[in-house]
């Protein structure tokens, strides 16, 4: 289980004060940000009820290319050029126009924070707090106190805790669930299960990482609970049930501006539909955001225009995430037994090419820039 980190006793001094750059969140989205404000000489605070890397809530799975892109090689743990898919009535084992890696979560969250220079504290974030002045600056309430920046970003997760209006809780809320288990032992394959036997919309996963396997499932429909059935999946894989992980998991875009905040990653709905795939996306518009604050921190723009900027940004990807959750809803009601020969139909190597590179461009890594260099650890392969 995590353990909370936030200061206590003698070491829990107040937290107060205005920065001119304040991130509320210290996972992807928000050490991405942070990490394109490097060297910009701005003052800026990260804020995370956790250490940086203390709070895993995911398979840890990511395009190799963009671990190369941002020079963290050094946190893979396996690779993967070939995926997997098992339904009841058939099975396909599909070559990839690209790879993909799982990893290390606290030690890639490590690398990404040695690539900046923010201050980082630990606090609970409360909420929105009452401005002390009418310069422009926005409150932000913790446990430790009240700070304030005119540049707040909530990369906080689903919760959006700093939007002033729309907060929403599950099993309303556009929200997946996922629940996975982390037994020792590694394996081979990336595999993906669409079997109703372990949850009626959704998919159960087996993702190897060296030295253990995170094997889980996922459900669309919110109020589906997965802990049987991820138990289930374990047991029919042979693999121990231990070191459970969950997390509420967004499956449709909400506003990336409100109330002047800006919002990125899980708060802001960048995970994608069907795949519930989130790092890839909150590094990609960690990045887009974190660009459009080093020019409001260079002086080249004000605050209003880009939060115009990076609201354009996120909303000319609504049409990709719309059509992927258009597929989440559809596939529940295909019939199980056409499930296995479509597997097989979709499999043919000219639609796998044109298919994955396409969901790959969503957020490609190109974006990232260009890979530093580095001396990667060499990964199992797979």
């Amino acid at each position: 289980m995590p353990i909370r980190a936030t200061k206590r006793g003698a070491e829990r001094t107040p937290l107060d004060g205005s920065h001119d750059v304040l991130i509320c969140g210290a996972s992807f989205a928000g050490l991405a940000v942070a990490r394109e404000l490097a060297g910009s000489g701005a003052d800026v605070l990260v804020v995370d009820r956790y250490e940086i890397g203390e709070r895993q809530t995911s398979a840890c799975g990511i395009p190799t290319e963009w671990m190369r892109r941002l020079g963290l090689m050094a946190a893979e743990r396996q690779r993967f050029d070939t995926l997997v898919m098992h339904t009841p009535h058939g099975d396909a084992r599909y070559r990839l126009p690209w790879t993909f890696s799982t990893f290390d979560y606290r030690e890639l969250c490590g690398l990404l924070w040695e690539q900046c220079d923010a201050r980082f504290e630990t606090a609970k974030i409360n909420g929105r707090g009452r401005p002390a002045n009418g310069d422009g600056a926005i409150a932000v309430e913790t446990d430790r106190g009240t700070i304030s920046s005119p540049l707040v970003v909530d990369a906080l997760g689903w919760r959006r805790l700093l939007a002033t209006g729309d907060g929403v809780q599950p099993p309303e809320a556009p929200l997946s669930r996922g629940l996975e288990v982390h037994p020792e032992g590694g394996a081979t394959d990336l595999e993906i299960w669409i079997d109703r036997r372990y949850v009626p919309a959704g998919y159960g996963w087996s993702f190897p990482a060296g030295e253990e396997t995170r094997i889980g499932v996922g459900s669309f429909d919110p109020s589906f609970h997965v802990r049987e059935t991820t138990e289930l999946l374990a047991e029919d894989l042979e693999r121990d049930r231990v070191r459970y992980q969950g997390n509420w998991i967004p499956h449709k875009l909400r506003r990336a501006t409100e109330g002047g905040v800006f919002f990125v990653g899980d708060s802001a709905g960048h995970c994608l539909p069907l795949s519930a795939e989130g790092i890839r996306t909150a590094l990609y518009f960690g990045i887009g955001l974190g660009r459009e604050l080093r020019e409001v921190v260079d002086g080249k723009r004000t605050r209003e225009e880009a939060a115009r900027r990076y609201a354009e940004f996120h909303d000319s990807h609504e049409l990709k995430f719309r059509w992927m959750l258009r597929v989440q809803k559809l596939i529940p009601r295909v019939p199980p037994r056409l499930l296995g020969p479509a597997i097989r139909v979709i499999g043919s190597r000219r639609f796998i090419e044109w298919s994955f590179n396409h969901y790959l461009a969503i957020a490609p890594p190109d974006f990232a820039g260009s890979a530093p260099s580095e001396a990667p650890r060499e990964a199992v392969p797979a």
